[in-house]
């Protein structure tokens, strides 16, 4: 038998191990609802909600209003993203919840500073704030219950709960920072004066001015009830008082004290826009991404590519399959790095080219089947699609600005907080019900350590550090005002035969869409159930920019699962990889299965991360 046939032997024996192997968690089963999200006190609060008779959509804005309270992953000054199945319509639809660049927010504002980026933290790193914005939205258009009912386990927990460790340590562990910001310090260092000066894991956690900003939105909502508004137009009332009435104002001046530039006319402005999202068929199954204002086509074009190759042949996790994954990303990432922004912004980017099948091959034709391409570069989709390209001239400078930082393989603390970068946590959010809505979210933003706006009880939102300031960079992503930076954010979803097949997101900044990517392939290529597929091993790549921080990269480093056998290793290596092993190599991927011969629904959650879900 030759080397290769026993090696072929050996992996095909692994792989039927795995299939045999118990998964950490169990499969959730469930038959009426499913509510499944990154903190266990938030899925508590779908499952409230559900059991009170409310909707899918019900339940996840009480989700989401409770893992907003929560801070250490998103608080309710960062932003929304999500997409909805509507078993009305049979549609797929999507919320853009994402906050703008604040006025005066400019390319030379930032660069008189002499920054290369707009900030990583404080106030001149926020934008709008959009997860009150997109929950009240998705509430009053899809939902069934009143916005005090929804908010009712928030408001519970902001009058006071038991706060988790993961929390309570990142405080302490940024209490030197939120030191600088006066509301942050008074909320948050609950203990000044002391060693530890954040609150202890367990402890009590009140946040009262969070309470009387969230009993205003509802106190709004009743007001207007009371005058013979419809249940939708009350929730509208409520969200009016925030982002025009006494709220904003108390929000602004608490900003602007803090050295923060949004103003009335930045959140008054500002809007939810419910869109069309983008998608591809991938050997029958119908794909939905949200477009180029997240990294969301990104997964498409790469399932584009993939699906020219026979995955199933390379086998799960093979250093073939490993590095056709690899590359494939890279050449989807370079195109998102350059035309992926804002797409109420002109010039429009290229999406219909970006999505081509025959760009796809184009792309292919690219690719160095044998070893890492370091030099990836974006493409020219207008060849595929109508239009011109208006930023040609720079594609042949593209990622030339500047000799590319490199990271010594044992110089592992640099390599460590690039890697912190791409793995930047949020959370997700899936819920379905017996009625058919299905509904995934991954909001984010306002995390600790961010900067309370004033006596709102309301973070700042980070997101602002992911645009560019150069357009040779991503000419697309550019800080203007009014201007949404392109995030990492991105829900997934999938139909089959017209019907949902899965619903699926992942926290983990700009792996997200590299490891949804490969829980897809798993369900679909390799036969893995949804639990199977979330506790995986993944790849994950640094070849394409950080959206964060000072946006950095490096070519041909490779995370893989400390697991992989050693042959594999060998041959990523002499493939021109660097390769890292580590024992978690995804994000939390929390996903919902619709099993349609059955009439129930599988919820998957992986082991990596706090994330729970209850079913019933």
């Amino acid at each position: 038998m030759t080397r290769l046939k026993i090696k072929l032997l050996i992996l095909l024996l692994l792989f039927s191990v795995i299939y045999a192997q118990r998964t950490v968690k169990p499969v959730l089963h469930g038959r009426h609802w499913m509510a499944i999200t990154g903190k266990p006190l938030g899925a508590t609060a779908g499952a409230t909600i559900f059991a009170q008779g409310g909707n899918a959509i019900d339940a996840a804005c009480a989700m989401l209003a409770a893992t907003a309270t929560m801070y250490d992953v998103l608080s309710w000054g960062g932003e929304t993203q999500a997409l909805i199945y509507n078993p009305k319509t049979k549609k797929v639809i999507g919320i853009n919840a994402l906050g703008v660049a604040p006025t005066g927010a400019t390319p030379e504002f930032y660069k008189e500073k002499d920054l290369k980026y707009p900030p990583q933290f404080g106030p001149l790193s926020a934008v709008t704030p959009g997860t009150p914005g997109g929950l009240m939205v998705m509430l009053a258009e899809y939902g069934s219950m009143s916005l005090a009912e929804v908010l009712k386990p928030s408001m519970e927990m902001a009058e006071g709960y038991p706060i988790e460790a993961q929390a309570a340590n990142t405080i302490e562990r940024h209490k030197k920072r939120i030191k600088e910001w006066p509301y942050s310090k008074k909320v948050f260092l609950v203990h000044q004066g002391e060693k530890r000066e954040a609150p202890n894991a367990g402890e009590i956690f009140k946040q009262p001015d969070l309470l009387a900003t969230l009993q205003k939105l509802v106190d709004a909502e009743t007001t207007a009830l009371k005058d013979g508004k419809s249940r939708k137009n009350a929730i509208y009332a409520a969200y009016d008082r925030f982002y025009k009435g006494d709220i904003a104002k108390e929000f602004v001046r608490g900003t602007q004290e803090q050295g923060g530039l949004i103003t009335m006319d930045d959140l008054g402005n500002w809007k939810v826009y419910i869109e069309e999202p983008v998608t591809t068929k991938y050997k029958g199954i119908d794909v939905y991404k949200l477009t180029t204002w997240v990294q969301g086509p990104v997964m498409l074009q790469a399932l584009n590519m993939l699906e020219l190759f026979d995955l199933q042949a390379m086998g799960y996790n093979s250093a073939r399959y490993m590095h056709t994954v690899y590359q494939v990303m890279n050449h989807a990432f370079a195109d998102r790095d350059f035309y992926y922004g804002d797409p109420y912004f002109p010039p429009e980017e290229p999406v219909e080219g970006l999505l081509s099948k025959r760009y796809a091959k184009a792309r292919v034709k690219k690719i160095n089947l044998e070893e890492n391409d370091p030099k990836v570069k974006p493409g020219d989709p207008y060849r595929f699609q109508t239009g011109r390209n208006p930023y040609l001239k720079h594609l042949n400078e593209w990622g030339t600005m500047e000799e590319e930082e490199v990271v010594d393989s044992d110089a592992l603390y640099g390599f460590r907080e690039l890697e912190e970068e791409f793995f930047t946590g949020t959370t997700s959010m899936q819920t379905t019900d017996t009625e058919g809505w299905v509904v995934s979210i991954t909001p984010s933003g306002a995390w600790i350590p961010t900067v309370i706006a004033g006596k709102t009880g309301v973070g700042l939102s980070q997101r602002a550090q992911s645009f560019v300031l150069n357009e040779k960079e991503n000419p697309y992503n550019v800080i203007a005002p009014g201007k949404r930076p392109r995030a990492t954010l991105t829900p997934a979803m999938a139909l089959k035969n017209g019907k949902p097949y899965l619903s699926f997101a992942v926290q983990g900044g700009d792996t997200q869409d590299q490891n949804l990517l490969q829980f897809f392939l798993n369900m679909v290529e390799f036969d893995m159930n949804v639990q199977e597929a979330a506790e995986a091993a993944n790849i994950n790549s640094y070849q394409m920019y950080s959206s964060f921080g000072d946006h950095k990269k490096e070519a041909g480093r490779l995370t893989v699962q400390e697991d992989t056998p050693p042959w594999v290793i060998k041959e990523l290596k002499e493939m021109r990889y660097k390769v890292e092993k580590r024992a978690i190599t995804s994000g939390p991927i929390n996903a919902i299965f619709f099993d349609w011969e059955h009439g129930s629904f599988w919820g998957g959650s992986s082991h990596h991360g706090e994330d729970y879900g209850i079913a019933w």
